[in-house]
Protein backbone atom coordinates (compact mmCIF):
# COMPACT_ATOMS: atom_id res chain seq x y z
CA UNK A 1 0.00 0.00 0.00
CA UNK A 2 1.32 3.56 -1.02
CA UNK A 3 2.16 6.30 1.05
CA UNK A 4 -0.76 8.61 1.85
CA UNK A 5 -0.32 12.01 0.05
CA UNK A 6 1.73 14.80 2.18
CA UNK A 7 -1.15 16.64 2.81
CA UNK A 8 -3.27 13.92 4.11
CA UNK A 9 -0.26 13.39 6.39
CA UNK A 10 -0.51 16.45 7.80
CA UNK A 11 -3.91 17.08 8.75
CA UNK A 12 -3.50 13.25 10.41
CA UNK A 13 -0.59 14.48 12.33
CA UNK A 14 -2.15 17.88 13.06
CA UNK A 15 -5.13 16.14 14.52
CA UNK A 16 -3.22 13.75 16.63
CA UNK A 17 -1.27 16.74 17.86
CA UNK A 18 -4.54 18.73 18.61
CA UNK A 19 -5.74 16.06 20.64
CA UNK A 20 -2.77 15.60 22.45
CA UNK A 21 -2.67 19.43 23.25
CA UNK A 22 -6.51 19.30 24.53
CA UNK A 23 -6.18 16.46 26.57
CA UNK A 24 -2.85 17.77 28.23
CA UNK A 25 -4.30 19.60 31.60
CA UNK A 26 -0.84 21.76 31.96
CA UNK A 27 -1.18 22.81 28.71
CA UNK A 28 -4.44 23.64 29.35
CA UNK A 29 -3.58 25.99 32.15
CA UNK A 30 -1.36 27.86 29.55
CA UNK A 31 -3.44 28.21 26.97
CA UNK A 32 -6.42 28.94 28.69
CA UNK A 33 -6.28 29.93 32.77
CA UNK A 34 -3.16 32.32 32.40
CA UNK A 35 -4.66 34.51 29.57
CA UNK A 36 -8.11 34.57 31.20
CA UNK A 37 -5.70 35.92 34.31
CA UNK A 38 -3.92 38.81 32.42
CA UNK A 39 -7.17 39.95 30.36
CA UNK A 40 -9.18 39.99 34.16
CA UNK A 41 -5.86 41.94 35.71
CA UNK A 42 -6.49 44.21 32.66
CA UNK A 43 -10.63 44.79 33.29
CA UNK A 44 -10.17 45.17 36.69
CA UNK A 45 -6.84 46.81 38.01
CA UNK A 46 -5.85 50.31 36.91
CA UNK A 47 -2.20 49.34 35.30
CA UNK A 48 -3.52 50.00 31.90
CA UNK A 49 -4.35 53.30 32.75
CA UNK A 50 -1.49 54.53 31.82
CA UNK A 51 -1.25 53.63 28.47
CA UNK A 52 -4.62 55.51 27.18
CA UNK A 53 -7.29 54.76 25.95
CA UNK A 54 -9.79 51.77 27.28
CA UNK A 55 -7.68 49.41 29.46
CA UNK A 56 -9.74 46.39 27.10
CA UNK A 57 -8.94 48.39 23.72
CA UNK A 58 -5.35 48.19 24.51
CA UNK A 59 -4.66 45.22 26.72
CA UNK A 60 -6.82 42.30 24.90
CA UNK A 61 -4.79 42.19 21.07
CA UNK A 62 -2.10 41.84 23.75
CA UNK A 63 -3.73 38.90 25.25
CA UNK A 64 -4.15 37.22 22.21
CA UNK A 65 -0.53 37.86 21.19
CA UNK A 66 0.11 36.02 24.56
CA UNK A 67 -2.10 33.06 23.58
CA UNK A 68 0.37 32.53 20.35
CA UNK A 69 3.12 32.60 23.22
CA UNK A 70 2.05 30.11 25.40
CA UNK A 71 0.38 27.37 22.64
CA UNK A 72 2.80 28.08 19.48
CA UNK A 73 6.21 28.73 20.94
CA UNK A 74 6.13 27.32 25.13
CA UNK A 75 3.34 24.81 25.10
CA UNK A 76 4.57 22.90 21.86
CA UNK A 77 7.68 23.35 22.68
CA UNK A 78 7.97 21.67 25.62
CA UNK A 79 5.43 19.14 24.75
CA UNK A 80 8.14 18.31 21.54
CA UNK A 81 11.01 18.25 23.74
CA UNK A 82 9.66 15.28 25.63
CA UNK A 83 8.02 13.56 22.92
CA UNK A 84 12.07 13.32 21.55
CA UNK A 85 13.06 11.97 25.16
CA UNK A 86 10.23 9.65 24.97
CA UNK A 87 11.21 8.12 21.22
CA UNK A 88 7.90 9.55 19.93
CA UNK A 89 9.86 11.80 17.43
CA UNK A 90 12.30 8.98 16.42
CA UNK A 91 9.25 6.77 15.92
CA UNK A 92 8.08 9.47 13.30
CA UNK A 93 11.37 9.69 11.92
CA UNK A 94 10.40 5.92 10.83
CA UNK A 95 7.43 7.08 9.30
CA UNK A 96 6.71 9.15 5.08
CA UNK A 97 5.72 12.38 7.53
CA UNK A 98 9.14 13.79 7.00
CA UNK A 99 10.39 16.84 9.21
CA UNK A 100 8.51 19.24 7.27
CA UNK A 101 5.50 17.67 7.70
CA UNK A 102 6.26 17.32 11.17
CA UNK A 103 6.39 20.88 11.85
CA UNK A 104 3.55 21.57 9.65
CA UNK A 105 1.13 18.77 11.31
CA UNK A 106 2.27 21.16 14.60
CA UNK A 107 1.59 23.90 13.20
CA UNK A 108 -2.06 23.33 12.18
CA UNK A 109 -2.50 21.79 15.46
CA UNK A 110 -1.47 25.11 17.17
CA UNK A 111 -3.49 27.08 14.72
CA UNK A 112 -6.82 24.40 15.93
CA UNK A 113 -6.26 25.11 19.58
CA UNK A 114 -5.69 28.85 19.20
CA UNK A 115 -8.87 28.86 17.56
CA UNK A 116 -10.65 27.68 20.93
CA UNK A 117 -8.16 30.11 22.86
CA UNK A 118 -9.32 32.89 20.74
CA UNK A 119 -13.27 32.02 21.16
CA UNK A 120 -12.78 31.82 25.15
CA UNK A 121 -10.30 35.37 25.33
CA UNK A 122 -12.73 36.94 22.55
CA UNK A 123 -16.18 36.31 24.41
CA UNK A 124 -14.75 36.84 27.86
CA UNK A 125 -13.60 40.33 26.50
CA UNK A 126 -16.13 41.26 24.73
CA UNK A 127 -18.85 40.24 27.99
CA UNK A 128 -16.51 42.47 30.07
CA UNK A 129 -17.06 45.34 27.68
CA UNK A 130 -14.58 45.23 24.50
CA UNK A 131 -16.01 46.47 21.32
CA UNK A 132 -12.95 45.48 18.35
CA UNK A 133 -14.08 47.28 14.98
CA UNK A 134 -15.54 44.63 12.73
CA UNK A 135 -13.13 45.69 9.85
CA UNK A 136 -10.67 44.82 12.12
CA UNK A 137 -11.22 41.24 12.40
CA UNK A 138 -9.74 40.39 8.90
CA UNK A 139 -6.22 42.12 9.36
CA UNK A 140 -6.11 40.41 12.80
CA UNK A 141 -6.75 36.76 11.30
CA UNK A 142 -3.93 37.91 8.35
CA UNK A 143 -1.34 38.72 11.45
CA UNK A 144 -1.70 35.51 13.05
CA UNK A 145 -1.05 33.25 10.40
CA UNK A 146 2.82 34.58 10.31
CA UNK A 147 3.06 34.70 13.89
CA UNK A 148 1.69 31.37 14.52
CA UNK A 149 4.33 29.77 12.11
CA UNK A 150 7.20 32.37 13.75
CA UNK A 151 6.44 30.84 17.18
CA UNK A 152 6.20 27.24 16.58
CA UNK A 153 8.93 26.96 14.25
CA UNK A 154 10.93 28.42 17.22
CA UNK A 155 9.72 26.59 19.49
CA UNK A 156 10.03 23.71 17.81
CA UNK A 157 13.62 24.39 16.67
CA UNK A 158 14.80 25.23 20.71
CA UNK A 159 12.96 21.21 21.20
CA UNK A 160 14.56 19.96 18.36
CA UNK A 161 18.31 20.92 19.40
CA UNK A 162 18.24 21.22 23.21
CA UNK A 163 17.52 18.74 26.26
CA UNK A 164 13.74 18.78 27.34
CA UNK A 165 15.05 19.88 30.56
CA UNK A 166 16.90 22.80 28.96
CA UNK A 167 13.86 23.51 26.58
CA UNK A 168 11.63 23.21 29.29
CA UNK A 169 13.81 26.06 31.00
CA UNK A 170 14.55 28.23 28.06
CA UNK A 171 10.73 28.14 27.01
CA UNK A 172 9.63 29.19 30.01
CA UNK A 173 12.38 32.28 30.38
CA UNK A 174 11.58 33.69 26.78
CA UNK A 175 7.52 33.82 27.18
CA UNK A 176 8.14 35.59 30.61
CA UNK A 177 10.51 37.69 28.54
CA UNK A 178 8.69 38.35 25.83
CA UNK A 179 4.77 38.60 27.59
CA UNK A 180 6.87 40.94 30.20
CA UNK A 181 8.96 43.25 28.13
CA UNK A 182 8.68 41.75 24.97
CA UNK A 183 6.48 44.40 23.79
CA UNK A 184 3.43 41.63 23.73
CA UNK A 185 0.93 43.12 26.42
CA UNK A 186 3.09 46.23 26.66
CA UNK A 187 3.33 48.27 23.82
CA UNK A 188 6.93 48.66 22.81
CA UNK A 189 6.94 52.35 22.62
CA UNK A 190 5.85 52.49 26.46
CA UNK A 191 8.75 50.38 27.29
CA UNK A 192 12.76 52.07 28.42
CA UNK A 193 13.58 54.07 26.01
CA UNK A 194 17.27 51.99 26.24
CA UNK A 195 15.55 49.10 25.22
CA UNK A 196 13.20 49.89 22.15
CA UNK A 197 15.27 49.50 19.47
CA UNK A 198 15.58 45.37 20.50
CA UNK A 199 12.29 45.23 21.33
CA UNK A 200 10.94 46.68 17.72
CA UNK A 201 12.85 43.64 15.90
CA UNK A 202 11.38 40.84 17.96
CA UNK A 203 8.26 38.75 17.02
CA UNK A 204 6.83 39.30 20.24
CA UNK A 205 6.39 43.05 19.39
CA UNK A 206 5.56 42.68 15.62
CA UNK A 207 2.64 40.99 16.78
CA UNK A 208 1.44 42.62 19.76
CA UNK A 209 1.67 45.93 17.60
CA UNK A 210 -0.40 44.42 14.65
CA UNK A 211 -2.81 42.86 16.49
CA UNK A 212 -3.32 45.94 18.40
CA UNK A 213 -3.39 48.04 14.86
CA UNK A 214 -6.30 45.45 13.93
CA UNK A 215 -8.34 45.13 16.76
CA UNK A 216 -7.80 48.82 18.30
CA UNK A 217 -8.22 51.22 14.74
CA UNK A 218 -9.32 48.52 12.64
CA UNK A 219 -5.67 49.33 10.33
CA UNK A 220 -2.71 46.88 8.70
CA UNK A 221 0.28 47.18 9.68
CA UNK A 222 2.27 46.05 7.21
CA UNK A 223 5.43 46.25 8.56
CA UNK A 224 4.36 43.86 11.19
CA UNK A 225 3.27 41.33 8.88
CA UNK A 226 6.47 41.42 6.96
CA UNK A 227 8.95 41.04 10.30
CA UNK A 228 6.39 37.91 11.26
CA UNK A 229 7.01 36.44 7.85
CA UNK A 230 10.63 36.98 7.71
CA UNK A 231 11.04 35.86 11.28
CA UNK A 232 8.51 33.11 10.24
CA UNK A 233 10.45 32.21 7.44
CA UNK A 234 14.11 32.34 9.05
CA UNK A 235 12.82 30.06 12.38
CA UNK A 236 11.26 27.43 9.86
CA UNK A 237 14.60 26.85 7.57
CA UNK A 238 16.28 26.46 10.84
CA UNK A 239 13.98 24.26 12.64
CA UNK A 240 13.88 21.75 9.19
CA UNK A 241 18.00 22.15 8.94
CA UNK A 242 18.61 21.36 12.54
CA UNK A 243 15.95 19.73 14.38
CA UNK A 244 16.52 16.08 16.06
CA UNK A 245 14.63 13.14 16.15
CA UNK A 246 16.18 12.17 18.89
Amino acid sequence: MSAAALPERVLQHGRYETLAMLRNGEQLVLAIVLPLLALSAIAFTPFFDAFGGPRLETGTPGVIALCVLSTAFTGQGIATGFDRRYGVLRFLSTTPLGRSGLILGKILAVGAVLSLQLAVIGTTAVLLGWQPPPGGILPALAMLIPGIAAFAALGLLIAGTLRPEATLAVTNLVWVLLAAVGGTIIPGDRLPEAIQPVVALLPSAALGDGLRAALASGTFDLSSFALLCGWAAVASVAAVRWFKWS
